[in-house]
């Protein structure tokens, strides 16, 4: 046993309070171990958990290996079943350990790219990444895109370890060379450091020991590493940021506010500004379990009184007056999306920044990270492991730093707001300008009040998974007499019968615009119907109307309202002849051949339609014919999906 872990254990013995309280004092340090698969992360933590007698004695019976007479060291970390029948890492393994210099958090993550989320979820909070590259094969693409990922997340330090040395005679030249590959690719990923170490984590080669089988190499162990690395500055000390979680007020002589400093630090007589109301005041008392403090700083959990009586509550941040925060309602940021179901940009979601909870659209996807090759390509949505850039428009301000200074302000998780899922987590970019355009600052307070209109919590995407149908129109077209109400209520009816929700839109309940008059009344005509249908299509229903609507301008003009993708233009061809024999109204009575009465004493020529989605002509086939037709083309439209 090491002299260090005797001399702990000793203490252990002797006095188990002061051997507490030694290890509560030691400063905390997360890492985490990333790379491609097989490259023996799992491996690697099972032998600095062995090494530093941090494994207990059932975990080390159930990793012994009688076949080979030894430890198979990746079995105290990969725990699940499937993982050790496939030999790879799946979930997030989260290991504790401790010397007497450092307590130790090991996040274990997969090395797939199907599992990107749980190894964005496991480096979240890390100081330190690890990634390992096999000696024998070099920097692959997982190498670089889990460098990419670790910057992206704010890991400022990053430990390169060569592993698998004893499998290349630990030759110093290919430790060289893979150094100076992975050094060239990481120079703009923002690394605050970079480290080398040629290792064997099978063996244990420099992992805790340091390795006479490579006297070349002049730096220390991963442990020494590890125990030395410079952690204190990762912090944001300069900014004061106080999420308030809680108000208290256990009788009418207290009332504090309870909350996690973020960063920065507070000393009690201090002045302060809450957001969002911007009143000042004063700090009167910082409060803690063990009593009241001078001063308190980042990360601890306090409570903080104020001189005087103030509005404050939970999602409110408590700032210095002279150094405030961004205030938005628009952020820009990257995502890592982590659900199954993909991004909805039509539907509105929660997004959880601090202790607030706000809603927010999803206006765009910028781009997406090829996460073979880290190149950007264009993207509408995202799916299950995505990277991307988006968008955001929040309903109420946020008040935020960009992530790269400051992780616990920059960062939230966006979640259903349905289903109260966390899909997604983002790291806020840059903050947008609070510059209008007439080049004017816009007021604080305006900022902190202004909110946007409410956004449907319900997407026609998920009306159509609900209902099994598009929400859609279908616009009949045809001289008049020619049939097209008759087919209109046909398809409601048959729509209906098969377990469809479809409706007919009458333009008689229509009020027209005051316009008609103008020189082309059917334009105001037509487009006040489609305006309606498109209302009904964002229900999700199957808007069927019946209209004349005899000008190609008209349609097209019917066409934009709705969206080309949900509007079906069908022409019920009935020649002019048998429009007139069917004619029981007198709607042609005086008309002159090729025109009619569109319009009440307007009298103008029908335009067919030369690329209508559907033509019937119902002088040779029946209704029930022609509604078939309607619901095949709604079916291969993807209006309808059926249950086949």
């Amino acid at each position: 046993m090491a002299q260090w872990q005797s001399s702990e254990h000793e203490l252990a013995e002797r006095d188990i309070d002061a051997f507490l309280e030694q290890n509560q004092q030691k400063e905390l340090l997360r890492f985490v171990a990333v790379g491609s698969v097989d490259d023996g992360k799992s491996t690697l933590i099972g032998r600095l958990l062995h090494d530093t007698k941090g494994v207990y004695e059932d975990q080390l019976a159930d990793a012994s290996d009688a076949a080979q007479g030894g430890i198979d060291f990746a079995r105290i970390t990969d725990g699940l079943k499937s993982e050790r029948e496939q030999g790879i890492t799946i979930d997030v393994a989260y290991r504790y350990f401790s010397t007497p210099k450092r307590k130790f958090i090991i996040a274990d993550t997969p090395g797939h790219v199907q599992y990107t989320r749980n190894m964005a979820t496991g480096a979240s909070t890390a100081n330190v990444a690890i990634i390992l590259i096999d000696a024998r094969l070099g920097v692959q693409k997982q190498s670089r895109r889990h460098a990419y990922i670790a910057s992206l997340l704010g890991i400022p330090h990053l430990l390169v370890a060569v592993n698998k040395m004893d499998l290349v005679g630990f030759a110093e030249s290919r430790f060289v060379e893979i150094r100076a590959e992975l050094v060239a690719f990481a120079e703009h990923l923002g690394f605050r450091d970079l480290t080398f170490i040629p290792i064997s984590a099978l063996d244990g080669d420099n992992v805790v020991e340091r390795s006479e089988r490579t006297p070349w190499h002049v730096g220390g162990t991963l442990l020494e590493f590890l125990e030395t690395v410079e952690i204190t500055r990762d912090r944001n000390s300069r900014d004061f940021r106080y999420p308030v979680q809680l108000a208290l007020r256990p009788n009418l002589n207290y009332r504090g506010f309870a909350g996690q400093i973020a960063s920065g630090a507070i000393r009690r007589g201090e002045r302060v500004l809450l957001l969002p109301s911007g009143v000042t005041t004063t700090i009167k008392a910082i409060d803690t379990y063990g009593g009241a403090i001078e001063r308190a700083f980042s990360p601890m959990s306090v409570i903080l009184r104020f001189e005087d009586e103030v509005d404050c509550g939970r999602g409110d941040m408590v700032v210095c007056p002279d150094n405030l925060p961004h205030v938005a309602r628009h952020v820009e940021a990257m995502v890592v999306w982590m659900a199954d179901k993909p991004l909805d940009t039509q539907k509105s979601y929660f997004i959880k920044h601090t202790t607030r909870y706000v809603r927010a659209n999803i206006e765009a996807v910028e781009w997406l990270v090829d996460l073979e090759t880290l190149e950007h390509r264009p993207a509408a949505t995202m799916a299950l492991n995505d990277i991307g850039r988006v968008r955001l428009t929040c309903h109420q301000p946020l008040y935020f730093d960009a992530y790269t200074d400051n992780r616990a302000t920059g960062a939230f998780v966006i979640i259903d707001s349905l289903t109260n899922n966390t899909v997604g987590a983002g790291m806020i970019l840059e903050p947008p300008s609070t510059v209008s355009a007439e080049g004017e600052v816009e007021p604080f307070e305006e900022l902190t009040r202004r909110k946007t209109k409410p956004a449907t919590e319900v997407s026609p995407t998920e009306r159509a998974e609900r209902l099994r149908q598009r929400g859609s129109v279908v616009w009949l077209t045809g001289l008049p007499a020619a049939g097209k109400s008759t087919i209109a209520y046909a398809l409601e009816r048959r729509l209906f019968d098969l377990g469809f929700l479809a409706h007919v839109l009458d333009p008689d309940d229509v009020r027209y615009s005051s316009d008609r008059g103008a020189a082309a009344p059917e334009l105001f005509g037509d487009r006040s119907l489609a305006a309606v249908a498109a209302r009904f299509r964002d229900t999700g229903l199957i808007t069927i109307c019946a209209v004349v609507s005899g000008s190609r301008a008209s349609r097209e003009e019917a066409r934009t309202t709705v969206g080309a993708d949900d509007f079906f233009e069908v022409y019920i061809s009935t020649p002019e002849a048998v429009c007139r024999q069917r004619d029981h109204r007198g709607i042609y009575a005086g008309a002159e051949s090729g025109r009619f009465p569109e319009v009440e004493g307007v009298h103008r020529p029908y335009e067919a339609p030369t690329e209508a989605d559907l033509v019937l002509p119902l002088d040779r086939i029946g209704v029930d014919e022609a509604v078939e037709r309607l619901v095949e083309l709604l079916e291969e439209r993807r209006a309808l999906s059926f249950d086949r």
